[in-house]
Parts: C-alpha cells; structure tokens; sequence
C-alpha cells in the first residue's frame, strides 16, 4: 500500500472542482484512494487549513463545511488523524457556530478530561471547563 500524505489544495480541488484542470486530477487521485491503490492520509492541521479556505474564499457556511469534510473523512481511502476529534470538532463548528480549531481544541481537551485556557467565551458553549487567564474576570 502507498500511503500519501495529502496537502489541502489537493483536497480543496477535489471539493471545489476549481481550476478544472486540477480538479480533474484530484478526482482521479481520490478514484485511485476508493479503489485502495493509495490511502491518502490527513493531518488535523490540513483540515483546519482547507475549513479556512472553505469558509473565507469559496464562503462556504459552517455547516456546509462539516457536511462535506464529513463526508470526505469517511470515504474509502482516506485515512484521517484523530478522526473521532476532527468529526466531533466540525459537527461543533456547525452547531455552535465557532471556529473549527476552538472546536478541535474543546474536543481534545474533554478526551483528555482536561481544562482549556482561553479568553474566549465560545468555549462555554463546548461543554468543555474553561480556565480563564489570571487576573481576568473568571464570571460569565
């Protein structure tokens, strides 16, 4: 097995079907990665570059990003890091309506029965114990 890890433009290529010409070679990698030639392999950090892009070029919303990445996680061929996190962390971005590595960083820390440290208030809706810095007001 050929095990390749994949960069988000080839990953936002094949969702976006733009340009074309790169498109059409994403979806024959993504066809080889169905069949099992190669296991395409996707690190967290990639996700979080492709949801920017997703969001501030293409304006996809929240919750069509979560769709269709879900989707693409869960294809044959792709192999994800910490899937169960990744998954977790993009149905929370759509959900909660915050930003996926507030969501991934909420869902780590819960797997790990820990606190986050943070001056942002949108952890309080992760179900996550939040810290604040000290010397910051610490009430809602």
């Amino acid at each position: 097995m050929i095990y390749l890890w994949i960069d988000a433009n080839v990953v936002l290529r094949f969702l976006t079907g733009n340009p074309p010409e790169m498109a059409a070679r994403a979806l024959e990698l993504m066809a080889r990665a169905e069949k099992g030639e190669v296991c395409l392999r996707l690190h967290h950090l990639v996700i979080a570059e492709i949801v920017w892009v997703l969001s501030s070029f293409y304006k996809f919303t929240k919750r069509e990003i979560a769709n269709t990445l879900v989707s693409f996680i869960h294809a044959d061929g792709i192999q994800v890091d910490n899937s169960d996190l990744v998954v977790q962390a993009l149905q929370d971005m759509a959900e909660k309506n915050i930003d996926f590595v507030d969501a991934y960083l909420a869902a780590l820390a819960k797997q790990h029965e820990e606190s986050v440290c943070s001056f942002d208030s949108d952890f309080e809706k992760l179900n996550v114990s939040l810290v604040k810095p000290p010397g910051y007001p610490q009430e809602k």
